[in-house]
């Protein structure tokens, strides 16, 4: 049993992994999973991705708690699926989606953030809790 849990997580290790793709609206509107790790304030001011789901990562001051985060994280995206990270930039989902697929995840990094999708003209949506 012990082998075949290793097996698993090796192919798993082996099948996981980062993406990185310059965001355009194409991509945010083709259904995919995407999750937010910007903060709440970021939230407000700026809007989020219609559908997008808001979990934090790093706080306002750049601490963060990865236990929580991949508690909720796991609570929206099963074990194998693929899904997308956007911040305001791109520097953050960058540090993310390497840590991300390092751990077994198949994560797409939306490069540029929400910074150039706006400046491709992209409407987002009010935050609301």
């Amino acid at each position: 049993m012990k082998k075949i849990f290793l097996l698993v997580c090796f192919i798993s290790f082996l099948i996981a992994g980062v993406k990185n793709v310059s965001v355009t609206p194409k991509i945010v509107d083709s259904g995919i999973k995407i999750i937010d790790i910007r903060t709440e304030p970021e939230w407000f001011q700026t809007g989020i991705i219609k559908g997008s789901i808001p979990i934090t990562f790093f706080n306002e001051r750049g601490g963060y708690d990865v236990e929580a985060f991949l508690n909720e994280l796991n609570k929206h995206i099963k074990r194998g699926e693929e899904f997308a990270l956007i911040c305001r930039t791109g520097n953050r989902t960058t540090a993310v989606s390497d840590f991300l697929g390092r751990n077994g995840y198949n994560v797409i990094n939306l490069k540029g953030g929400i910074v150039s999708l706006l400046r491709q003209g992209y409407k987002l949506e009010p935050y609301k809790k």
